[in-house]
Order: C-alpha cells, then sequence, then structure tokens
C-alpha cells in the first residue's frame, strides 16, 4: 500500500491501463475508498445544527436517502465537499433522533470533524469519528449492479440507499459514480470488508489502484480537494451545484453564495482543458489566452486513453469558459494550443449499463 496525498492504496495492482479499460470498456472495477473518512451526528437538535454548517438542506433528506453537500467558511469558501447519508432515526431516547453518516475525502476528515465538534457542548448534537470501524468500498464500471448481485442496487435512484445485510453489521449502498460509468458505493463494517471485497472479486469485479482511479477521475471531471478545490476556492467556482440549496434558511457563507448567484457571476470557474494532442504538461502550468492574456491555471492533468489526448482540469477566468475557446497553456517554458470544453471528458448514459460513451469535446 503506498500513501498519496491521503490515499493509502496501491498505485496498481499490476497493469494500470487494464485496470483502467476493465472500468471503462464495459467490466466492473472494485476500488477501495476506504481512506475516506466517515463521521456519525446524531441527536435530536441535528438537522438544526447541520443546517446552519452546510450548503444543502437536510430538513428535505429522509431516512435512507442521502445527498452531496459543502462546508463553506464565512466567506463561503470551500472547507469540504462530503456526501450525507440519513439512516433510520435513534429512537432509544425520548424521542426518536436523526442519525447521518456523513463522507468525506481524506484531506478533509479533520476540517469537518473540528467544524462539527464545535457545536457538540451546544446542545443534543453528537459526533463520533467512525472511519477505522467501517470500511468503503466502490465498484465501477457498465456491470457493476450485475457485479452486486442485487435487485435493491439495481431498483436505486441517484439519492436512495439500499440497506443489505452483512456478517456483522448491515450494508449501505449508494448508486454514486467516480469515473462517470454507473457504481456503487458499499459502506461496509470493517470486519466484513474482506469478506465482501473477496466475494465481489468472485462476482467478476476487478481491483482498481490509484494511478488509474486518476485517470478515470480526471475525465468524469471529478474534482480533488487539496488538488483542484481548496479553502482559496468560493463553492460556486468548483462545480458543487448539485450540493447547495439555494432555498433553505441561513448557514455559515450562505450570503457570499447567494449573492454570487443571484446577482452576478463567479470571477472563474473550474473547466475542462482538452489538447490537440498527447503532451506533458505540468500540474500549475499556466493558461493564457491567443492573444497572451493570463487567464487560468491546470490544476489535474492526464493522458486520456479514450481520447488519445492529454486532457486537463482548470480555473479559467469567467470570459473564456465557453466551449470551443482557444488557448495555450505554458509549461516547462512550451506552449500547447488546446481549448476549453464542459465537463466531463467522458460521459457514460445515466444509471444503465448501456449508453454510449461520447467526449466532452466543443463541436
Amino acid at each position: 500500500m503506498t500513501e498519496r496525498d491521503g490515499w493509502s492504496v496501491p498505485a496498481s495492482y499490476g497493469d494500470q491501463l487494464f485496470e483502467y479499460a476493465h472500468v471503462r470498456e464495459g467490466g466492473a472495477g472494485l476500488i477501495d475508498l476506504s481512506s475516506r473518512g466517515r463521521l456519525l451526528v446524531s441527536g435530536s437538535e441535528a438537522v438544526q445544527f447541520l443546517n446552519g454548517l452546510i450548503t444543502n438542506d437536510v430538513k428535505t433528506l429522509g431516512e435512507n436517502r442521502w445527498m452531496p453537500a459543502a462546508f463553506p467558511n464565512v466567506q463561503g469558501r470551500l472547507i469540504a465537499s462530503v456526501r450525507i447519508i440519513r439512516s433510520k432515526d435513534d429512537p432509544t431516547g425520548k424521542n426518536a433522533a436523526p442519525v447521518f453518516l456523513i463522507d468525506t475525502e481524506s484531506a478533509t476528515q479533520e476540517a469537518v470533524l473540528k467544524t462539527l465538534n464545535r457545536f457538540t457542548l451546544a446542545g443534543d448534537f453528537r459526533v463520533r469519528d467512525i472511519s477505522s470501524e467501517m470500511a468503503l468500498i466502490s465498484v465501477q464500471g457498465a456491470r457493476s449492479a450485475e457485479t452486486l448481485r442485487g435487485d435493491a442496487a439495481l431498483a436505486l435512484d441517484r439519492s436512495a440507499v439500499a440497506i443489505v445485510p452483512g456478517r456483522e453489521a448491515e450494508v449501505k449502498i449508494i448508486r454514486a459514480t467516480h469515473t462517470a460509468e454507473d457504481g456503487f458505493d458499499l459502506f461496509v463494517n470493517a470486519n466484513d470488508a474482506t469478506f465482501l471485497w473477496e466475494a465481489l472479486m468472485e462476482a467478476g469485479a476487478r481491483p482498481v489502484g490509484f494511478d488509474a482511479l486518476e485517470i478515470l477521475r480526471i475525465e468524469a471531471g471529478i474534482a480533488r480537494y487539496g488538488l483542484d478545490m481548496d479553502e482559496s476556492n468560493v463553492v460556486s467556482e468548483t462545480n458543487l451545484d448539485d450540493a447547495v440549496s439555494y432555498t433553505k434558511g441561513c448557514y455559515v457563507g450562505q450570503e457570499i453564495i447567494a449573492r454570487i448567484k443571484y446577482r452576478g457571476h463567479v470571477a472563474k470557474k473550474l473547466t475542462g482543458v482538452v489538447f490537440d494532442q498527447a503532451v506533458k504538461i505540468d500540474s500549475g502550468a499556466g493558461i493564457r489566452s491567443v492573444d497572451d492574456k493570463e487567464i487560468g491555471r491546470i490544476t489535474s492533468v492526464t493522458l486520456s486513453p479514450h481520447l488519445g489526448r492529454t486532457v486537463a482540469m482548470g480555473y479559467v477566468k469567467y470570459d473564456y469558459l465557453a466551449a470551443g475557446t482557444r488557448v495555450k497553456v505554458v509549461s516547462a517554458n512550451r506552449e500547447s494550443p488546446a481549448q476549453i470544453v464542459d465537463l466531463p471528458f467522458v460521459r457514460r448514459n445515466s444509471h444503465t449499463s448501456g449508453g454510449d460513451l461520447s467526449a466532452g469535446l466543443a463541436p
């Protein structure tokens, strides 16, 4: 196992391109995401406190449903991108109390925990880090639902949570992609994780390491904290639109985020950059307009096997965000021609095991 920016996963399981192809070309890839952080939030005032801290509206979240959300600071800048799963209410107290599982990247686990812990003495609001008690395994690819061999997974919509028996505790399953392919994330008791991993391999899934996952992630246009977004970015810049409710009550940073939506636009935004060919580009390389104005920078970059060229994500000034805009990227004192494209670079028809892959390239 190798530690890469908080990811305790192998670089590969032997053949990076085979792992990539197994996900992208009709198979099912098996990914260990257990290095992500998992926090359990409960208490009769959990909804009230959470709603004051995140961008989405947990009041609308029913039992066994999930939603994306972001933790902003008072300036509307991003502390963390998370997923919030509401479990069955806890019936042990005087009144049934909601229970939430918060899943976040390893890079933001401590920040989220610190933010939540500030309010545990203010009311009936409890927080527990269960990252070591619960593993997270993802199956990605056209055959992911078939690999799970269960009608519960096949029937899942975008925000539903399926509950299936485990050896020691129940397994929570959500439909989620990390690759632009159909996929499922399985939250499982840590003691059951090895058994589940081996069962999924017997069903045809194949392990995918960090390097192949990075290619798949970038092709899917999925930002990673610490690389494509951090606390210097206003939430509105980071393409986390699904994580923001504009109808809920007040929360930390709301004024800034709402003002951007209703009174103007962001100065820059995360977008796609596709090169004319395969070229070597460094993360952090500058993006310039055709008339040589500095307009942005590259954050993530990879050679896309599917497209046969280099693709990258980066922040670009608002006036240059239109798909098809020609730019040049300066890396290692070399200029490479490119164009702006909408993300993702590769699309799969949502929630199906079929559908065509298509590049997100401007015509």
